[in-house]
């Protein structure tokens, strides 16, 4: 009988078509993830003006959906590490894609901000889950990368969300762009086929012959034979997950770093997916102009994604993310000075790299930095803490508007966040995490194995 080190066969599993089913249908759910996020956004002028809303009362409503996010997020994490990962995505995305659709129904702010709190439980839940199950089979040598691009899908959705605001909103009005939201329930026959479980939450089931099956996918020069069993390494011992993990082996200060980390950059987030069409419209652009500025944004974090994911294969997060906080703190202070449209276009889409672009870096970061068996605890906890600064954000920049102050003061109080990633991210002991300590010799040893 042969015990096998699990992480270690898909550590150096090569990219295949298993990989690839993985990585497609994740990122079309965190796709539409991101859709019915920026849609309220792409909307909010039109709905001030129907419902009479106050930019309080807006940013309000911003904020109770974000609360839904974060709670999901914090719930559905946890409960992952319970039931299992693909479980709770197909909940997650049922839960979201039932909710956005029924808001588009709704003819008074009261119950739409109800339905978009509950569909925040399913956009909130799905990510950290995604993020971890993506991590858990995703190869050594390009894990970061992968999950990046993975999340690269948010940005798509804002841009889908731009768009066909631009193309529907001027003649059918706001409703049928939230009714597309429903379009993942047809989808969900493909995702339960193409997304394995966590094979974590296999071996605490005692589910080894399943395991070796899934691992058999991943790397096929792993060859399964029933009697063989399964370990995870020193990642895996067989505990239960527990919040309290996230703080053992020297891991505390890490773990709130990252959680002020994400904070910052949800700051960033919901500000900008619920307010820059209305803040480039108090700058003199039209609504039409206003909503190419959020496709420009998402556009700037796929292409930061993209390039600094990669970069961080190579140099390491610390390193990549940084300057990046500190570039976007700088170019979205500058958007308030007088410039022209295209270098407006270029600072709108620097900011889309350190804020958006730059979260998806960091749920690589953190989602290689814990344990397997707390790794969509530890997502989930990070996004949830993280998501405080969305709850905060809407509701602060309504405020910011009620008092008139100009576009220029707005966005720098908006900038300080990125100096507070900055100093968060400085503080993180990296020799204290999981797979990014190991060693690439390491994690290219031949599998282990005991007779």
């Amino acid at each position: 009988m042969r015990v096998l080190n699990a992480s270690q066969i898909v550590d150096r599993s090569r990219f295949n078509a298993f990989h690839l089913a993985i990585i497609v249908w994740s990122f079309i759910i965190i796709m539409f993830d991101g859709y019915d996020i920026v849609i309220y956004g792409s909307v909010v002028p039109v709905l001030m003006e129907e419902w009479s809303l106050s930019s309080v009362v807006t940013g309000a409503i911003g904020s109770y959906a974000t609360l839904g996010t974060a709670i999901g997020a914090l719930a559905f994490g946890y409960l992952a590490d319970k039931i299992g990962r693909r479980k709770v995505i197909v909940l997650c995305v049922v839960l979201f894609s039932i909710f956005v659709p029924l808001a588009g129904l709704m003819v008074d702010p009261v119950l739409f901000a109800i339905c978009r709190v509950i569909a925040g439980l399913g956009l909130g839940g799905v990510m950290p889950n995604i993020i971890a199950l993506t991590t858990e089979y995703a190869p050594k040598t390009s894990r970061a990368a992968i999950v990046s691009f993975v999340f690269c899908g948010y940005s798509v959705g804002g841009i889908l969300a731009g768009l066909v605001s631009r193309l529907i909103l001027p003649e059918f009005g706001w409703r049928p762009i939230f009714w597309i939201g429903a379009i993942p329930l047809l989808l969900l026959p493909f995702i339960l086929k193409a997304l394995p479980e966590s094979y974590g939450q296999l071996l605490r089931k005692g589910e080894h012959q399943k395991v070796g099956q899934i691992l058999s996918r991943a790397n096929p020069e792993y060859q399964p034979d029933e009697q063989d069993t399964f370990a995870m390494g020193s990642d895996a011992k067989e505990a239960k997950p527990s919040l309290g993990k996230l703080f053992e082996s020297k891991r505390r200060l890490s773990t709130i770093m990252f959680w002020f980390a994400c904070f910052s950059c949800f700051i960033l987030i919901s500000s900008l997916n619920t307010w820059l069409p209305k803040l480039m419209m108090e700058t003199g652009y039209d609504l039409r102009s206003s909503l190419t500025f959020v496709m420009v944004l998402n556009a700037g974090a796929i292409l930061g994604t993209i390039i600094f994911g990669r970069l961080t294969d190579k140099k390491g997060f610390k390193t990549v993310l940084i300057p990046l906080y500190v570039c976007g703190a700088v170019a979205l202070s500058a958007i308030g000075l007088k410039t022209d449209l295209w270098l407006a276009y270029i600072l709108i889409a620097i900011v889309g790299a350190a804020s958006i672009g730059l979260q998806n870096l960091l749920n690589a970061y953190v989602s290689q930095y814990y344990p397997a068996e707390i790794r969509s605890t530890a997502v989930g906890v990070y996004t949830a803490f993280g998501r405080i600064g969305g709850i905060v954000a809407p509701m602060l920049v309504g405020i910011l508007l009620s008092m008139s102050l100009s576009p220029q003061t707005n966005l720098v109080v908006l900038a300080f966040s990125g100096v507070i990633g900055a100093i968060a991210i400085l503080l993180v002991k990296e020799q204290h995490g999981d797979s990014i300590k190991r060693l690439p010799e390491e994690t290219g040893a031949g599998i282990k194995s005991q007779t």
